[in-house]
């Protein structure tokens, strides 16, 4: 770590509302509060966001995963079916920078706090909207859970393989894509509004787009060449080569022998130095040509060796390879901890881990500060300081079940 004296976050000051559930929308949010910015979260009361009690939970009933979805965020609870709820988030928007919403198209505007209600109010507003599959569109109207999204935008299609059911992973990536964008555009817009006059925009993020900005060169190739990708297990097409490997210890290792001269290095590694010097591999083209031959050759090499053998020599040849991890392999490996890849915080009076929030910045590095919070922990506190709102209006509110 640098030793110069870390400034405030780069995101200090900026105050962002949260609207949405689940896992998109929040998965911006957690970003942007990792470095700094207020995030305040608004949820249904009594029930809160769905994800406070999906997957693993602790002993308290809370998600483990809710502890780092929610870091850093603040949470007001508001009934946004009732019209009293509705003018308070009318407020709160026109005092924020940033707006996060992530229900379908046309919700918002039914509860008048769609874009347009704000332009004049609170011109700066960059309002983000991440939807499945965007704001327009014939598909806009459609539910868009990122399981339907990720196969919409061809990634699954790609996955699995041939002849098998595409598969996926075992994680809303498609979620996380959307959230990363939406983060993003929230910078491009901040960025833009300092020589802008201070004005914002809107930001349209869908999942099948954050998706599909992800897939490489597949629409280039079929536009160019009529090629249609499709699945190849744990290989990928036209870049031998780069595979998945059993070893002895019956544990699977990544080698990665694509470039030229690693080739080279890998075959003589491997004891085969006929093919380290055969023609017909010099490139890739070949050694796509020839990638069962190439593959058997690694696998009967791998399945002799356990995994930490053949690392070592295929380490020493400057090979790119290494291990298939677990969580649990991750939480005990020495380079992540040297990269302070997970942080702590502090639960119910118990330390737990959760992961860092990355880019590592120098100067002005983000941190966990605080873990998820309890359902409307900060509901008094957010009126108070950013609507002026007396304790005697927040009891009465809360008698008609407003927040």
């Amino acid at each position: 770590m640098s030793e110069l004296k870390p400034n405030k976050k780069p995101l200090s000051g900026i105050r962002v509302l949260e609207m949405g559930q689940l896992i998109a929308g929040p998965f911006a949010g957690q970003l942007l509060a990792y470095f700094g910015a207020e995030v305040v979260k608004i949820e249904a009361p009594e029930k809160g966001d769905p994800l406070r009690s999906w997957r693993i939970l602790d002993d308290q009933g809370t998600s483990y995963w809710w502890t780092s979805i929610a870091r850093n965020k603040k949470s007001l609870t508001i009934d946004l079916s009732q019209i009293e709820g509705q003018q308070i988030a009318h407020q709160l928007i026109n005092k924020a920078d940033v707006l996060i919403e992530n229900f379908r198209p046309g919700k918002m505007e039914s509860w008048q706090l769609g874009p347009d209600e704000f332009t004049k109010t609170n011109p700066g507003l960059i309002y983000t909207r991440v939807s499945g599959y965007g704001q327009d569109g014939p598909y806009a109207s459609k539910p868009g859970f990122a399981s339907v999204c990720e196969g919409v935008a061809g990634m699954r299609y790609v996955n699995g393989f041939p002849g098998d059911a595409p598969v996926r992973a075992n994680l809303s990536l498609g979620d996380s894509f959307a959230g990363m964008h939406a983060a993003m555009g929230v910078l491009l817009a901040l960025f833009n509004r300092q020589s802008d006059g201070g004005r914002g925009q809107t930001i349209d993020v869908s999942i099948v787009e954050s998706v599909f900005n992800l897939m490489e060169g597949v629409a280039s190739e079929y536009a160019g060449a009529g090629v249609v990708r499709e699945p190849s297990g744990t290989t990928v097409t036209g870049i031998v080569p780069t595979n998945t490997y059993r070893c002895a210890d019956n544990k699977h290792i990544v080698i990665g022998g694509n470039g030229d001269s690693i080739f080279k290095r890998l075959m003589i590694a491997v004891n085969k130095p006929e093919m380290a010097m055969d023609p017909e591999l010099d490139n890739n083209a070949g050694r796509v040509r020839h990638q069962q031959v190439i593959d058997d050759a690694l696998s009967a090499w791998t399945a002799k060796r356990n995994s930490n053998e053949a690392l070592e020599i295929l380490e020493s040849a400057q090979v790119p390879a290494g291990p298939i991890n677990s969580i649990a392999d991750i939480t005990h490996d020495p380079h992540f901890k040297a990269r302070d890849a997970f942080e702590s915080v502090t639960v119910d009076g118990q330390k737990r881990l959760v992961p860092a929030v990355h880019p590592k910045l120098t100067r002005t590095p983000g941190s966990t500060d605080w873990a998820g919070p309890a359902l409307g922990q900060h509901t008094d506190a957010v009126l108070s300081e950013w609507l002026s709102v007396d304790e005697s209006t927040i009891v009465a509110l809360r008698k008609r079940k407003v927040i």
